[in-house]
């Protein structure tokens, strides 16, 4: 871990080369949310404390189990912790200047959340209910899914995102059903972390936002728009 007496040189220089595209005021004042630190969520949280994302609220139940070391990410010496306190850890190692909340309960409605929200459930009804819990209390919802190498992300910034997003949440038995052993692998999540962390610097900066992306990546096919 660095000294803290290299704290300024360091803060002065950790943003330099992302400067001309991640708006540094935009980020320091907003709270950024991740519900879910599974195999998506924990990379999407490493992510935004790595671009400066000053304050990081972080809400899972679950704890880090054996299965989770391979395609989640999570070290060996991370088992039978909370997943939000070991990632909570790797964050702060790897940007010390971030404040991480870390809420180890399953979401509630009633839950004080920041303005942008990553879903990084693995339910469908558990999609439903955050959405009705935050739908009008915040700015930014982006909802990360996968299945083996299938990796979509849809994100809310917007009336088109609003009208859109309802309509992905069918009921849990139209859901692809695969093998459990077939359900997520650590490059799929990386990738799509980065196109859900993507979606929400293009709100920064006052860019168009793709409501909808799927990314096949054994196909090496992608599609974006309303009707992915």
């Amino acid at each position: 871990m660095n000294n803290d007496s290299n704290a300024p040189e360091i803060n002065a220089k950790r943003y330099t080369r992302q400067a001309d595209i991640i708006p540094a005021d935009r980020m320091a004042n907003l709270t950024v949310t991740v519900v879910g630190v599974g195999a998506i969520g924990r990379q999407v949280a490493l992510q935004l404390a790595a671009m400066g994302t000053s304050k990081l609220q972080l809400i899972d139940f679950d704890r880090v189990e054996i299965e989770n070391l391979c395609c989640q990410g999570y070290l060996e010496n991370d088992r039978e912790m909370l997943k939000v306190n070991a990632t909570s850890r790797m964050c702060r190692m790897i940007n010390s200047q971030v404040a991480v909340e870390q809420i180890g309960e399953r979401f509630q409605r009633s839950a004080s959340v920041g303005e942008v929200l990553f879903c990084c459930v693995d339910s469908i009804d558990t999609r439903k209910f955050i959405w009705q819990a935050v739908k009008d209390r915040v700015s930014v919802l982006v909802d990360t899914r996968m299945s083996a190498s299938v990796a979509r992300v849809i994100a809310v910034v917007d009336s088109i995102g609003r009208e859109h997003y309802p309509t992905t949440l069918f009921g849990a038995g139209e859901a692809y059903q695969g093998s459990c052993t077939a359900k997520s692998t650590i490059y799929t999540a990386n990738i799509a972390a980065g196109l859900a962390i993507a979606q929400f610097t293009k709100w920064l900066c006052s860019l168009p936002v793709d409501p909808d992306i799927c990314l096949n990546i054994l196909a090496s096919e992608m599609s974006a728009g309303p009707n992915t």
